[in-house]
């Protein structure tokens, strides 16, 4: 629970506060940007909500804040809106909110399905994310992108009887997952789904490509809204920025329209702008390292 007496000098008065526990993952800045802000090495309070809408938003980004980072200083009601998740994106896709710890506050999704649910990584267990589940029709698949956002995947693939799908390369952060992927080659599931390795962020990192709209990318890509472009992290790349460059480049032939990733801004483009943006991307990477530009 946030402390208002730890409370960061940044944020401005009122009602809600970030408290020094923030681990700056930018997850309530991502859910309610017109409340939240970087503050360089914490998220802050930079505009107290102005309406219910922007209010609603801020509850959810306390809920979904993986160190509980974020308080009020009346009573607020955020058991009303623990019932927004997981949140609709599009059609059947969701995000699930309840970012873990475990997973330095990755985001994860769920895919309903006729074939069987999807779990894209994993969220915190919490009882009304798995009774929302339960109302969907339960989970058949839970896909781990990479060891780092694992999370509470054991618990939910023993509550619903759910495959876990992990690379062998990074296997040893879900040792008992049922399906392991070993080599580069992409493996299909059904006719909609698609597990690709992309080795880089880590030496097992996979993405999942659904409907050839949307890509589930973990840390492999994702969108930075001040440049306004598609961008990965050199300085959170854990294995190889080469290998992770040559994987990028090898998703520019794919279509999709989303990019859905566990750390950073998740965005949605037609699928000439996106292959766009990808080209660009993979142009940007392959110059010489001095050149290269943090986002």
């Amino acid at each position: 629970m946030a402390d208002q007496k730890r409370a960061v000098p940044e944020n401005v008065a009122g009602n809600f506060f970030v408290d020094f526990t923030c681990i700056n993952c930018d997850t309530c800045r991502q859910l309610a940007p017109e409340t939240f802000a970087d503050a360089g090495n914490n998220s802050c309070v930079s505009h107290q909500p102005a309406n219910s809408d922007e209010e609603r938003k801020a509850l959810r980004a306390l809920l979904s804040c993986p160190t509980a980072s974020i308080g009020t200083r009346r009573k607020s009601k955020t058991q009303e809106v623990v019932a927004d998740f997981p949140l609709t994106i599009e059609a059947d896709v969701f995000y699930c909110g309840f970012n873990s710890a475990k997973s330095y506050g990755a985001n994860s999704f769920f895919v309903r399905h006729k074939d069987g649910n999807w779990l894209i990584d994993s969220p915190r267990f919490v009882k009304s994310l798995v009774e929302q589940f339960k109302r969907l029709g339960g989970i058949k698949y839970i896909f781990l992108s990479h060891q780092d956002d694992v999370a509470d995947a054991g618990k939910y693939a023993s509550t619903f009887g759910a495959s876990r799908i992990i690379h062998n390369e990074d296997a040893q952060a879900e040792p008992d997952s049922e399906i392991v992927i070993k080599g580069e080659k992409p493996k299909q599931f059904g006719d909609e789904f698609r597990v690709i390795p992309v080795p880089g962020h880590t030496r097992g990192h996979m993405v999942l490509l659904y409907k050839d709209r949307y890509l589930f990318a973990g840390d492999h890509v994702f969108f930075d809204p001040a440049s306004k472009r598609l961008t990965a992290s050199r300085r959170h790349c854990w294995y190889s920025w080469q290998h992770q460059t040559e994987s990028m480049a090898s998703l520019i032939g794919l279509s999709f329209e989303w990019v859905l990733p566990g750390h950073g801004q998740r965005v949605h483009f037609d699928k000439k702008e996106m292959r766009k943006q990808m080209k660009d991307l993979v142009e940007r990477m392959r110059a010489p390292s001095q050149h290269w530009q943090e986002e």
